[in-house]
């Protein structure tokens, strides 16, 4: 079944059967439906590259199950309070001067308050923002007022992730609510600011736990702009230190449905990349993948570094996305 063509409109109306006869096609098959509808609505070959900087690190009082930096687990995770300012800009320069056109700062809390260390992050907001970088923020659960101060500080996106579907979420977390994260999400989006929203894979899901989760992403009112696919990190001392690792072809199977789906969003390759070979890293480009972070570290995590991105764009021909390349267009409804 052809579900595009160069003239489809981008649908927020798919049903669960429909996603689950995308998501189980046979993985070939589907990842060419995914490359043709890229074809059509991306830039073939063109990948935005992002930069991921924990600026408060640990203690979170949260409980979500794969998570190093929640205060219950023991996992080495050393507690830092929020970087300076001077940090943060060395830090952007350093992602900038690596090829990064986005840099994302994230803060190890269960929701952002209105005191000295907010303002600390409005600042470096701004401070990021005039270095001509897309900045991104992940801080946790924003109400309205926040989320309009994060966009007149320059905020481009902010990132919350769904992690997993609605069925499957207190199986993860019990400290916040499903409806708690599309709360943030309408939020942001009520303040003009580009949603980064996506999940995690190998948290004990079921297949129908990946559908759903798209389901939730692919009909709401706009498509996120962004949608990272994780792949789980095991990390000692959470409860899911002993999940087994997802293949390449689940997250293969993941990005490529997230890419018929949501066809003008950026689809990015992210937790889980740097077990992957040159080579099954192509396979998720070629499945729709568009986006990238690169860097040693994701928030506590190992990620590749700058060197070897680079030395991957030159080998399979991938261009570095600029920033800001969405303003001032139209957008397709």
């Amino acid at each position: 079944m052809t579900h595009f063509g160069t003239n489809a409109a981008i649908r927020n109306d798919w049903t669960l059967d429909e996603i689950k006869a995308i998501y189980n096609k046979p993985v070939l098959e589907l990842i060419v439906e995914a490359a043709n509808v890229h074809k059509i609505y991306q830039a073939t070959g063109e990948v935005q590259v992002c930069t991921l900087l924990s600026v408060k690190t640990g203690g979170c009082p949260e409980d979500c199950s794969y998570c190093p930096q929640a205060a219950r687990f023991h996992t080495g995770v050393d507690v830092h309070k929020l970087l300076s300012q001077e940090q943060v800009l060395t830090a952007a320069q350093r992602a900038k001067d690596g090829g990064s056109t986005r840099f994302c700062m994230g803060a190890a809390w269960r929701e952002v308050r209105d005191n000295r260390d907010f303002d600390k992050v409005l600042d470096m907001v701004k401070g990021v923002n005039e270095m001509g970088l897309e900045v991104c923020c992940t801080l946790g659960m924003v109400n309205e007022y926040q989320a309009e101060k994060l966009k007149e500080a320059g905020l481009y996106a902010y990132n919350h992730n769904l992690d997993t579907s609605e069925e499957n979420y207190s199986n993860i977390i019990t400290t916040r609510t499903y409806d708690d994260r599309l709360d943030t999400i309408e939020n942001v989006r009520k303040a003009g600011i580009s949603v980064c929203s996506g999940g995690i894979i190998g948290l004990g899901e079921t297949d129908e736990d990946r559908i759903g989760m798209l389901h939730t992403l692919s009909t709401l009112v706009q498509h996120p702009e962004s949608v990272p696919v994780n792949a789980l990190v095991p990390v000692k001392g959470t409860p899911l230190e002993n999940q087994p690792l997802v293949t390449v072809w689940e997250m293969v199977r993941m990005i490529a449905t997230a890419r018929i789906l949501m066809p003008k969003t950026m689809v990015r390759l992210s937790a889980g990349r740097e077990r992957m070979s040159v080579t099954e890293q192509a396979l998720c480009f070629l499945a729709g993948a568009n986006s990238i972070f690169t860097g040693e570290k994701l928030l506590t995590t190992p990620n590749p570094d700058f060197d070897a991105d680079k030395a991957m764009f030159e080998l399979l021909g991938l261009n570095p996305r600029k920033s800001f390349k969405e303003e001032g267009q139209p957008e397709v409804v």
